[in-house]
């Protein structure tokens, strides 16, 4: 069984992914790893590249297929439930994310302890349109000060996630955005990775300004909702007697 599960939530970015891959057996080399490529309903060629690209590859490529497209968080919860890895790693297909920082963020939650349940990328140079950026940095404002999840970009798709701790979190479209509070509501801690963003190779952006910007923010109120009816999870220990 791979210790690490690499998942890749994408929508036709058929273009992107041979070189994606690339990258990634080049970063992950002599670790034992597998890359679930989730397939969002795409319809472009993405299903053919990737059945040639499996043929290649010297670590396992799986694909799993959406019949219809779900979004991106739904997607990393179908990887989720499909990694044989203790630890599932996130980046996005488009190439925006710079694979060479996923051993780093696995080295980082694995030596940051036990109460650590995930490590989270933080974009530095981001190479996204200065309006885009503009609504990113309120959006991550704004949720921080709501949420208090310490957090400066969870944005990023750029994860290292306890598998275990990433089945337990509840999964709606948007959860990738505020897997920091989830897990901090789940009694761990989240540890930070300060990682450089690129500019797209091919194709374009399948998420616009103004309807990410208002279902995050209905998302928000959603997180704030659940973090106010639930309390943190407890850690329950077995005390044995006799």
């Amino acid at each position: 069984m791979p210790e690490i599960s690499i998942v890749i939530p994408c929508r036709n970015e058929a273009a992107n992914l041979p070189l994606l891959l690339d990258e990634i057996g080049a970063a992950m080399a002599g670790r034992d790893f597998e890359v679930i490529v989730v397939n969002d309903g795409s319809t472009d060629e993405t299903t053919s590249v990737l059945a040639a690209e499996a043929a290649l590859r010297p670590f396992p490529l799986r694909h799993l297929r959406h019949e219809k497209s779900a979004g991106q968080s739904l997607s990393v919860r179908s990887g989720a439930w499909a990694a044989r890895g203790g630890i599932v790693a996130t980046i996005d297909g488009d190439g925006q994310n710079d694979p060479q920082y996923i051993p780093m963020l696995i080295d980082a939650l694995r030596q940051a302890g036990p109460e650590f349940g995930a490590s989270q990328g933080q974009r530095l140079k981001r190479r996204d349109s200065k309006i885009k950026q503009l609504a990113s940095r309120f959006a991550n404002w704004l949720r921080n000060a709501i949420l208090h999840d310490e957090t400066r970009d969870t944005g990023c798709g750029l994860k290292a996630i306890h598998t275990d701790i990433l089945r337990k979190l509840p999964f709606f479209d948007g959860t990738h955005r505020f897997v920091p509070a989830l897990v901090i509501q789940e009694g761990f801690r989240v540890v930070h990775c300060d990682v450089v963003d690129r500019s797209r190779r091919h194709g374009k952006s399948n998420y616009g300004i103004f309807d990410r910007g208002l279902q995050g923010a209905l998302d928000l109120v959603g997180v704030w909702w659940l973090r106010r009816r639930r309390r943190r999870m407890p850690k329950a220990e077995e005390i044995r007697h006799g």
